[in-house]
């Protein structure tokens, strides 16, 4: 990996010229431009299996229903699944076999929703998470098929090996229900690795020193508008840990958890934590009653030592249930809007998170950043950025066949 960061820092500095150049802003666009552009997605953590050994991708088929999705991804310690399509030419090949890809906190907080609908309070009291899903067929036993409109898949859009950085920047920070980008050897093949938000960002960090990349990374959060900035998710401490959850369900990838009286920041509840619910039962029980405070404390607690299902599927970790970094720290991950860029992605590829809340001097959540927003700040379609892209974004989309018209990006006919 670092011969690839290498020769594309080689790339980028012929592209850039030298002299007096090395100043403008030319300079640094087009550099940054031939550093994306020479990348290969191979590069990326986890992007290819790291043994031939190592188990594929976990399938599941359209009519795989709910229960049995949620019970294979969490019994294969992995946080999504392909879908797939098995439908047959008369050639016997497989054709768009693999159409969309289905993570475990959607299914499980859209089957939480749905429960909370009709279990009662004995049920919950008595049941463990996938017996009570299974006393109601019209929850358990619904299509993989059926939750398309929903929303509750993404899209399939999958790269190979060769094809650049760039390409998955732009993938990323285009389509915002894309948040797993599968990797493909070939047309109709099986899929080989993954390439994450948190991947992209850890190769990015990679670049660190360089003068193009550090234009952009060292200032500060504060220069930037960033999409959810303003309008982070939060709930009172003392509200329900079932509160927290709702309010997940509708954001998709954090929940701050602040004091009532204080307004004081003391925790996060986010998607990655939603194993929980499964490998401690009363977390499920108790979570019209367990306060929102509670629930923190009990999975900082959990985190600090359960290994008990780590070894499940440990070479498709780059997918994995059980975030070992985020194990580790136990803590949430914050910054301030004085931090650099490079400092909250530093704080988020360290624990793994998917978002990092801004506090104030006092404590208090004034915003929220995403590995998404990190992302979208190198990436062509963030023009509404007060960093001036310049020529890079504009012969970056020409290359790539495409054109922005009125804020929309478009596909060159």
């Amino acid at each position: 990996m670092e011969m690839e960061i290498a020769r594309g820092a080689a790339k980028a500095g012929k592209a850039g010229g030298g002299g007096g150049a090395t100043a403008s802003g030319d300079y640094w666009t087009a550099a940054l431009k031939s550093f994306f552009d020479h990348i290969p997605v191979s590069s990326v953590s986890g992007a290819l299996q790291s043994s031939p050994s190592a188990a594929p991708a976990l399938e599941l088929n359209l009519d795989a229903c709910v229960l049995d999705a949620i019970g294979s991804m969490y019994l294969s310690n992995v946080a999504g699944a392909v879908i797939v399509d098995d439908v047959q030419t008369s050639f016997r090949n497989f054709v768009d076999r693999d159409i969309g890809f289905v993570d475990f906190p959607s299914l499980l907080l859209w089957a939480l929703e749905e429960l909370d609908k009709v279990s009662t309070e004995q049920e919950d009291k008595s049941s463990d998470f996938l017996s009570s899903v299974k006393l109601h067929p019209q929850i358990s036993e619904t299509k993989i098929a059926s939750l398309a409109k929903l929303f509750l898949w993404e899209p399939f859009f999958p790269v190979r090996p060769h094809d650049t950085l760039f390409h998955a920047m732009l993938l990323f920070s285009k389509h915002h229900r894309l948040n797993v980008i599968p990797v493909v050897e070939s047309m109709n093949s099986s899929v080989a690795g993954f390439v994450t938000q948190t991947g992209v960002m850890e190769l990015l960090l990679q670049s660190s020193g360089l003068e193009w990349l550090d234009k952009i990374a060292d200032k500060q959060l504060s220069e930037f508008r960033f999409t959810n900035e303003s309008r982070p998710a939060t709930v009172y401490s003392d509200q329900t840990e079932s509160d927290a959850l709702h309010v997940l369900s509708r954001e998709k990838t954090a929940v701050a958890v602040i004091d009532r009286k204080t307004q004081y920041f003391i925790g996060m509840i986010q998607c990655s934590d939603l194993y929980l619910l499964l490998d401690d039962q009363s977390l499920f029980r108790k979570r019209k009653t367990l306060s929102a405070e509670e629930f923190v404390k009990l999975k900082t607690k959990n985190d600090d030592g359960s290994t008990e299902h780590s070894s499940a599927s440990d070479n498709q970790n780059i997918l994995s249930l059980r975030n070992r970094e985020q194990q580790r720290t136990g803590l949430p991950v914050t910054n301030r809007k004085s931090d650099t860029l490079k400092q909250a992605m530093e704080n988020l590829a360290a624990s793994g998170s998917s978002c990092s809340f801004i506090i104030d001097e006092h404590g208090h959540v004034e915003g929220v950043v995403t590995t998404r927003d990190v992302i979208s700040v190198f990436s062509p379609p963030c023009m509404d950025s007060r960093i001036d892209g310049g020529t890079f974004f504009s012969a970056a989309l020409e290359q790539a066949g495409c054109r922005v018209e009125n804020g929309q990006m478009f596909r060159n006919a």
